[in-house]
């Protein structure tokens, strides 16, 4: 093969290569392809805020109780420091042992308490998103889409953005 045949075989390859990415480009242009900000969804959509406040009033009461073992530690801690130095050695000692327990307790507390909300948050958050998926499974059919995708992404253009059809098609649900 000479010099020139190279050449020409080149060039061909590159036209071809050209052509091909033409057209991939031009098949990409038609396809439909939607996003969905979940982060948003959680904060925005009626579901999300109901699930919030049935949480925040399933867990007000032993909030609540929490504020009140807080004081209760606060209260203490601040006797101590304030008349520690002149209270007689063995009461001094039975109050900071019950400040201890009391320490104690509230950490417990504390931390259950998170562990609870944590496990009930995430229980919401999921019946939310179940019911988000079947909205936008509703939307791609209807209006036609090839993909939708939900976060994390690198990057999403506003155009085509849909989670405000989502919050909408929640809220009539």
């Amino acid at each position: 093969m000479n010099r020139n045949t190279r050449s020409l075989l080149a060039v061909l390859a590159a036209a071809a290569s050209l052509a091909a990415a033409t057209t991939a480009t031009a098949q990409a242009a038609d396809y439909k392809i939607g996003f969905v900000n979940t982060e948003r969804l959680f904060r925005d959509a009626a579901p999300a805020k109901r699930a919030q406040q049935k949480l925040e009033k399933e867990f007000a009461a032993r909030d609540a109780e929490i504020q009140k073992l807080a004081k209760q530690v606060r209260d203490l801690q601040s006797l101590l420091e304030k008349d520690g130095v002149t209270m007689a050695e063995a009461e001094r000692r039975n109050r900071e042992r019950d400040l201890a327990n009391l320490s104690r307790d509230l950490q417990r507390s504390q931390r259950e308490f998170r562990e609870d909300l944590n496990l009930r948050r995430n229980e919401e958050l999921a019946s939310v998103q179940e019911r988000a998926n079947k909205v936008i499974q509703q939307i791609a059919e209807a209006e036609k889409f090839d993909l939708i995708i939900q976060d994390p992404v690198v990057y999403a253009s506003q155009k085509i953005d849909i989670t405000e059809k989502v919050i909408k098609a929640l809220a009539d649900k």
